[in-house]
């Protein structure tokens, strides 16, 4: 029994879907839970229409109607019948969607995002578990909702395993039996209210590692449209190599870091069972890709991993005093009240340092209500850039024409936040 992740770009249009079905076509004899992400870019459209509904910074039934299009186009590609069920299964969706930003928001903006922006996957999963099922890849769509169980902290659920674990085999199971292929959504859970709860942005990875750890899944495989898990993101670097194979603890360490090829939460329920898990490319699914298993090998080449958009804030005591444990747990309790995340620390006698994603919302609201005890400083449109496995000549590079505002090294690991020289 195996677990397949499928992202958005692997069903972005209809093309990518016959792909995915031409990959599934290869594994006639395995029992599969396929897990798919929102197609294409449809979950920042989707971001784009919660802040529209909350904030009212554009017209949502624009949005809305935006993606709707969207996704009839790709189904006119993919069914010929333009009364196919399928339609009829999408507009009843997108009605709920309707119904969400109908009224003034009366939650929380967390709240509302998961039950608006979660929709995508279930759109997508419906469309690509309908056409499998047209071209004679049976299968069985089932919703994640009622099978990822969280609590209520919205946009970062956090799974309750004993209860997860109970459902997916009571439900996923006996339909694996039956129909070898279970369709389900990434990404997304449900609490023991019914809310929709989302497992943190690129999610769908945590989620085949969840139901592969509940299932005592052989392997997990997460289809991408690069070869494996590469040293750098293309994106940034112009010449990157693919890594054969990780240790449980390296990939923990680089996602830790910001490697945005699998999610950070993905490698833990593994490793606990020592379920291998293969990166590989679904524009040439025979290839061997990465495999991420129980090892010591350390890597022997650096692995870069570069995040933009970034704001370094200095906390320090109005009064000049040194920063104590009372003001770390302050302070601690104020980026956790506000969500926000923190990439990098750093503490001195009357001053700690933080870096972490530019979330123009929540770092205002985090900045005021900490300059009501602490003077704070801070500069944005920061770069942070983290080296594992460094070596002296990969730095002087990194950081040629760069002013770097903070470092910190260990022995393997390097992290360095940077601006341009000016």
């Amino acid at each position: 029994m195996q677990v397949f992740k499928f992202g958005g770009a692997s069903v972005k249009d209809a093309d990518g879907v016959k792909n995915v079905a031409e990959v599934l076509k290869q594994f006639p004899h395995e029992k599969l839970c396929v897990v798919i992400s929102a197609m294409g870019k449809t979950t920042n459209a989707l971001e784009r229409l919660t802040k529209a509904f909350f904030y009212k910074t554009e017209n949502a039934e624009e949005i809305l109607e935006e993606i709707k299009q969207a996704h009839y186009t790709i189904c006119k590609n993919l069914f010929a019948n333009p009364s196919h069920a399928i339609y009829t299964d999408l507009e009843n969706t997108f009605v709920e969607l309707h119904w969400a930003i109908e009224d003034e928001p009366t939650h929380a903006y967390d709240f509302e995002y998961d039950q608006i922006v979660s929709i995508g996957e279930v759109l997508s999963t419906k469309i690509v578990s309908a056409y499998l099922n047209d071209i004679g890849i049976t299968n069985k769509w089932m919703d994640a909702r009622g099978l990822i169980q969280t609590d209520n902290t919205y946009r970062e659920g956090k799974v309750d395993f004993e209860l997860t674990e109970a459902l997916v085999k009571t439900q996923i199971e006996p339909q694996l039996i039956i129909h070898s292929i279970v369709v389900t959504q990434g990404f997304i859970g449900g609490t023991s209210e019914n809310f929709t709860t989302t497992l943190g942005r690129e999610g769908s990875d945590y989620t085949a590692s969840i139901l592969a750890y509940c299932l005592n899944a052989h392997n997990v495989t997460i289809w991408k449209d690069v070869p494996g898990v590469l040293n750098a993101d293309p994106k940034w670097f112009s010449h990157t190599k693919k890594i054969d194979e990780l240790s449980y603890h390296d990939a923990i360490e680089l996602t830790y870091y910001g490697a945005t090829v699998i999610h950070p939460k993905t490698i833990k329920p593994l490793q606990n069972k020592q379920i291998p898990l293969y990166v590989k490319s679904f524009l040439n699914p025979k290839a061997s890709g990465t495999v991420i298993k129980d090892g010591e090998n350390r890597l022997n080449i650096p692995s870069y991993i570069f995040k933009v958009n970034q704001v370094l804030i200095s906390i320090q005591p109005k009064d000049f005093s040194f920063i104590a444990e009372d003001n770390l747990s302050d302070i601690f309790e104020l980026f956790s009240k506000h969500g926000v995340k923190i990439n990098l620390m750093q503490l001195s006698a009357i001053s700690f340092s933080v870096c972490c994603d530019d979330d123009t919302e929540k770092i205002k609201l985090l900045v005021a209500e900490l300059q009501q005890t602490f003077k704070v400083l801070y500069n944005s449109n920061l770069e942070l850039m983290t080296v594992r496995y460094y070596t002296p000549e990969t730095i002087d590079l990194l950081t040629k024409n760069k002013v770097i505002l903070l470092e910190q090294k260990s022995r393997f690991t390097v992290q360095m936040v940077m601006k341009n020289e000016e």
